[in-house]
């Protein structure tokens, strides 16, 4: 059974396979799982960014954990942001508005993300 990256929709969604356009970049769901934790899940997903591209403001119903495959991204939380290359890691708390963006060329983020089962796993800010 393929598996998709539940978006709380707002901007442009298209579904591809296994993929899904969120904005500019695209998903790819690699793992959905149930946790030892009831009511909980984990979402692993593949986020590509074009050059430029960025997610837009968005929030979580639970914390993200991510590794930068590849490139440099800048990730915007409370007004402040800082830059993360291959090879790093960041974490993202749960609610928190934030915004990912591919810096000085094409990025790959491999994201975690430990929601509530049943809900979206990304939801677009107005």
């Amino acid at each position: 059974m393929e598996k998709t990256l539940r978006v709380a929709s707002i901007g442009m969604v298209v579904l591809l396979g296994g993929s899904i356009v969120f904005g500019q970049i695209k998903r790819t769901v690699l793992q959905q799982t149930d946790l030892s934790i009831a009511g909980r899940e984990v979402v692993t997903a593949k986020a590509e960014f074009p050059a430029g591209g960025s997610t837009g403001l968005h929030t979580h119903p639970g914390d993200e954990i991510s590794y930068v495959a590849q490139g440099t991204v800048e990730l915007v939380v409370d007004g402040g942001s800082k830059m993360y290359k291959a090879g790093e890691a960041f974490h993202v708390d749960a609610g928190k508005v934030h915004e990912a963006k591919a810096s000085g060329g094409p990025a790959v983020v491999i994201a975690n993300y430990v929601i509530e089962k049943g809900k979206p796993a990304t939801t677009p800010v107005k």
